[in-house]
């Protein structure tokens, strides 16, 4: 089995990967990625950033500049094998911890499990065709859906920014449907080694019957005959993703520290 910190280097690069090729501004930086999609994205932070390269002062001012620039305040995702010196630097410039996020894994060299409890009956998990539109937006809406209040409008800047990671052809997106009817919906980001589960969502009138541990067992299969070594999933500690997860075998690998610093008139991004 992989060692946590090879998994992060595979997990890191990956998600750096993946927002240089979906944000709409994005830089290189101190071997990650800066990204912008404008205020309110969760796509306005740096990732994969700080793996085996010192970052000095002024790598960090460069990071500062570019986000207060954008008026939306500096933010970073933090792996915990980074170098000191970005912890350092971070903690000097007053950045403080707003969310703690959990990096599971499933070494895909092992078999692909069954469901603990057997397919959920009427469902069907499909892979969504990127050229279909109305298919996307099917896609958009379930997705998105699961992380709102009912009646709860969903912000067209986080529609806009899903539309434009589906689009990519490293990203495959997975739809689940009950009887026909559109009931959940997953992502899936192909990398070079690591492939990563995110954006899963089911709508809550149809959750507690396996329709998330479906999605992923779909996108496990799908990251294993894209030839990846590693699947990964990042879930806020402790939620029904993260107990879905290690249901299946997925393993604890690390914890990210996502850290922001506060500013007049800055803007925080989800």
């Amino acid at each position: 089995m992989l060692a946590p910190i090879e998994v992060a280097r595979l997990e890191e690069a990956r998600a750096a990967a993946m927002l240089s090729a979906s944000a709409r501004e994005s830089r290189a930086w101190a071997a990650g990625t800066m990204g912008f999609s404008g205020k309110g994205s969760w796509q306005n932070q740096v990732m994969g950033a700080g793996l085996g390269i010192p970052v000095d002062a002024s790598l960090l001012t460069e990071m500062i500049d570019f986000y207060t620039s954008r008026g939306v305040e500096p933010r970073i995702e933090l792996c915990p094998f980074v170098d000191e010196s970005l912890l350092h630097g971070l903690s000097t410039q007053l950045f403080t911890i707003r969310e703690l996020e959990n990096v599971l894994f499933f070494d895909l060299e092992a078999d692909i499990p069954e469901l603990p409890l057997g397919w959920p009956p009427g469902v069907e998990v499909e892979l969504v065709d990127r050229n279909d539109a109305s298919a996307v937006e099917e896609l958009v809406e379930t997705s998105l859906s699961g992380f709102f209040a009912p009646g709860d409008p969903i912000p067209e800047a986080l529609r806009e920014v899903s539309r434009r990671v589906i689009a990519m052809h490293r990203t495959r997106g997975f739809i689940a449907k009950l009887e026909g009817r559109a009931v959940g919906g997953g992502l899936l980001d192909l990398g070079e080694g690591a492939a990563n589960l995110a954006g899963t969502s089911v709508l809550p009138e149809t959750r507690r019957r396996g329709i998330q541990q479906a999605l992923m067992v779909a996108r496990l299969r799908a990251a294993r005959d894209h030839g990846c070594r590693v699947a990964t999933i990042d879930s806020k500690p402790g939620i029904p993703t993260e107990r879905n997860a290690v249901r299946l075998g997925f393993a604890m690998a690390y914890t990210k520290f996502v850290v922001a610093k506060a500013g007049e008139g800055l803007e925080p991004s989800a």
